[in-house]
């Protein structure tokens, strides 16, 4: 438990002080919440994330969703970003205990150029190039800022060219952002954990994955 916590004391008690004043208003000012332990888990970390109550209203999740993430983590199971912020944000320190790796290809060379010569954004290109390196397959796949990238990994799923254990789409922005989160929901070959509407983020796609980890010990 303790590779799972922040490092050090005065860290750990401003975060279980923060978790607290969310679990009293939560049932206080926003009349509780429906979510199992493991979903609140995951909500409650983006409302610590952001200040904003309203992810309570906004996120969901598909059955078995929880668990398959945890099972993929403890699995040892990569995980596929859109944005090297993710992979910037998790921690490494967590990572290790089940041997996860984080990988964005978004910058890698290969993907640049060919996202060029085809006019497709780069996060399309970043998925196909982890799709051919074998990566997706049972992967945890965490987009949290281009919804091109969740459009392309859930093509892939209906075409059968992919099954991560656990989609995470949380997109944020105003152009396709909410249609693809929509559209992940609206699939029942994944697990999926998603935040409804325009908000979202890379960091809430962090803090989902260190819920996880988390609930994984």
């Amino acid at each position: 438990m303790k590779s799972m916590q922040q490092l050090t004391r005065q860290g750990r008690q401003i975060e279980e002080s923060s978790f607290d004043i969310i679990d009293r208003e939560i049932e206080q000012i926003h009349g509780g919440h429906s979510f199992t332990p493991a979903q609140w888990a995951v909500v409650r970390r983006a409302i610590h994330t952001t200040g904003d109550f309203e992810f309570e209203d906004l996120f969901r999740f598909s059955e078995q969703a929880t668990s398959s993430g945890i099972a993929a983590l403890k699995a040892g199971a990569p995980i596929i970003t859109d944005v090297t912020m993710i992979t910037s944000g998790l921690s490494q320190q967590r990572l290790s205990v089940y041997g996860n790796q984080a990988h964005c290809f978004i910058s890698d060379a290969k993907v640049i150029e060919i996202a060029k010569k085809e006019g497709e954004t780069r996060a399309i290109w970043a998925m196909r190039y982890a799709r051919d390196l074998g990566l997706l397959d049972g992967a945890i796949v965490g987009v949290g800022n281009a919804p091109t990238a969740l459009f392309e990994v859930l093509r892939m799923v209906a075409d059968n060219e992919a099954k991560p254990a656990l989609i995470v789409g949380i997109p944020v922005g105003f152009v396709k952002a909410e249609e693809s989160k929509q559209a992940l929901t609206e699939q029942h070959i994944v697990p999926y954990i998603a935040s409804l509407g325009r908000k979202g983020g890379s960091p809430l796609v962090v803090s989902t994955i260190h819920a996880l980890l988390t609930e994984s010990v």
